[in-house]
């Protein structure tokens, strides 16, 4: 589902907003929505025996289960005030909101990435690892080529001054054989939950798509180093292929431009 089309008053990609528009607080609907805050629900995953769950090598048990059970509530949640906002950013910057359908990582997919970081670091703990989840909800910003750099800048500024904390930013664009794109973690100012934005073209996106079998089987424990090495290879070379836009290397975070808490007298 992409967001809607700018309409005639909305500023085209890059635009510069006044002051007036970086002054107000981040619509979440329209003047007489309100915020639903009951989580959405997810898909139910097969349980393991005792409460735990398992998928061929990977599982966790009844303990770890339960606190990504948890988190994923958390995430969908946090999905309900996000999309709103981020619907509006994508319109007022020009940019397609690929794949909305898949905003929220999946139960298996989630359990499946946590039980993995477990299985490779038996000494860190479930909530750490979920600490470092950055995508239970996830967006793609996407723009032509020629939109992309100024896109991305304006994109980011807006979500910085609506309050949004960025705590990631990871420019892959000067290093070819990897990820073509922007992939970039925030946390929201209602909840405190992280989500993952990526900022993409049409053919950095389209890379992303037909890699990520590839990745994802590259990352499993049980994946030989031969064929990891292999799948690395066969990734360089379609990400190698994706053209960058001009200007695409130099973007940096956002800086923080929210004014600083005035001091109070002791």
């Amino acid at each position: 589902m992409a967001a809607p089309a700018a309409s005639a008053g909305t500023p085209a990609s890059g635009a510069l907003l006044g002051p007036a528009l970086k002054a107000g607080p981040l619509p979440v609907g329209g003047p007489t929505d309100t915020i639903d805050t009951t989580p959405a629900p997810r898909p139910e995953a097969a349980p393991a025996e005792g409460g735990g769950w398992r998928q061929g090598d990977l599982h966790l048990d009844a303990r770890e289960n339960a606190a990504v059970e948890e988190f994923l509530d958390e995430a969908a949640r946090a999905e309900k005030t996000l999309t709103p906002q981020l619907r509006t950013v994508a319109a007022w910057t020009g940019a397609e909101l690929v794949g909305l359908d898949q905003r929220l990582k999946s139960e298996d997919s989630t359990k499946r990435k946590i039980a993995t970081w477990l299985a490779g670091d038996p000494d860190q703990t479930v909530h750490e690892a979920l600490a470092d989840l950055n995508d239970s909800v996830r967006y793609t910003f996407q723009w032509e080529d020629h939109a992309y750099t100024e896109g991305v800048r304006t994109a980011s500024h807006l979500l910085v001054d609506w309050g949004h904390e960025n705590v990631r930013w990871a420019n892959t664009w000067k290093d070819r054989t990897t990820y073509q794109g922007v992939n970039a973690a925030w946390k929201e100012p209602m909840w405190g939950h992280t989500y993952e934005v990526q900022f993409h073209t049409p053919a950095g996106k389209q890379a992303a798509t037909v890699t990520h079998p590839l990745y994802e089987e590259q990352r499993l424990p049980s994946t030989s180093p031969q064929r990891k090495a292999e799948l690395a290879e066969r990734q360089s070379r379609i990400f190698a292929a994706v053209p960058v836009p001009e200007g695409a290397e130099e973007l940096a975070a956002p800086a923080h431009t929210r004014p600083p808490r005035v001091p109070q007298p002791a």
